[in-house]
C-alpha cells in the first residue's frame, strides 16, 4: 500500500512533469526550429550549450542552480524580492531545474524534426501568400508532429525520473519538493525494500509504455508519410 508521503511524492511528480514539459515545449519549439533553419556559424555553441545537461553529472548542475537561484546570489535576491520567498527548495524551483536539465531531450527531437521539413513545402506555401508565421504552423509543424511527441514524452519520462538536480535545488520538502525519485532511494536507505520496489516497479512500467508508444507513433507516421 501507498503512504501518504508516497502518495504526496507521486503527485508533486506528476504535477512537475506536466508543468515542466509544457514549459519546454514552448521555450524548445522556437529554439528548436531556430536550429534548424539558422546559418549562424556559431550555431554549435548553442547546441552544445544545450546539450549540456546530457554529459553533466546532474549534482553539478543542481549545484549551480542552487548558487545562482539562493538567497545570496543577485539573481536569487531580484526573484525573491518579487516572489516573496527563495526559488531554492522551493517547487518553483524544481521547474525551473528541471526545464533546464530535461531542456535537450524536448530541443534535439524537434530539431531534428524541423531539419527533416522539406524546404520545397515551405516555398510552395510561400508562393501561395502564406506569411513566414503561417508557414511554421500550417507546414513545419504539421510535418514535425513525430517530433513533438517525441519530445514531449521524453520530456515528461526525463522529469519524472529525476533525481540529482530535484535534491540539490528543491531538497526533499514532503508535498512541496519530494519528488517519486528519492521517495524511493528514501525506502532504500531505510531498507524499506517492498515499498522501493513498488514505486520503482511503476515508474519502470511506466516508462516503458511510454517509449513504445512514442516508438509505434513514429513508425505508424514514417509509413503514413512515406505513401504521401
Amino acid at each position: 500500500m501507498l503512504s501518504d508521503l508516497d502518495i504526496a511524492a507521486i503527485t508533486v511528480t506528476i504535477k512537475l512533469a506536466f508543468m515542466s514539459t509544457a514549459i519546454l515545449i514552448v521555450i524548445g519549439t522556437p529554439l528548436a526550429w531556430w536550429l534548424s533553419q539558422t546559418k549562424f556559424k556559431f550555431k554549435v555553441i548553442f547546441e552544445a550549450i544545450i546539450a549540456l545537461p546530457l554529459i553533466l553529472p546532474p549534482t553539478v548542475l543542481g549545484f549551480y542552480l542552487l548558487i545562482t537561484l539562493g538567497s545570496n546570489s543577485p539573481l536569487g535576491a531580484l526573484l525573491e524580492s518579487y516572489g516573496g520567498s527563495s526559488i531554492a527548495f522551493s517547487f518553483s524551483g524544481l521547474v525551473i531545474g528541471s526545464v533546464i536539465y530535461s531542456l535537450p531531450f524536448v530541443v534535439q527531437p524537434l530539431q531534428n524534426s524541423f531539419s527533416a521539413v522539406k524546404r520545397q513545402s515551405l516555398e510552395v506555401a510561400s508562393t501561395l501568400g502564406a506569411s513566414q508565421l503561417d508557414r511554421f504552423f500550417t507546414v513545419a509543424v504539421p510535418l514535425a508532429r513525430s517530433g513533438f511527441v517525441t519530445a514531449a514524452v521524453l520530456g515528461f519520462a526525463h522529469t519524472v525520473g529525476e533525481f540529482g538536480v530535484v535534491l540539490m535545488i528543491g531538497g526533499n520538502i514532503p508535498g512541496e519538493t519530494g519528488v517519486l525519485s528519492i521517495a524511493i532511494y528514501d525506502h532504500v536507505e531505510a531498507m524499506n525494500y517492498a515499498q522501493a520496489h513498488l514505486l520503482a516497479g511503476g515508474l519502470l512500467l511506466t516508462s516503458f509504455v511510454m517509449l513504445i508508444f512514442v516508438y509505434l507513433f513514429n513508425r505508424h507516421f514514417s509509413i503514413l508519410r512515406y505513401k504521401n
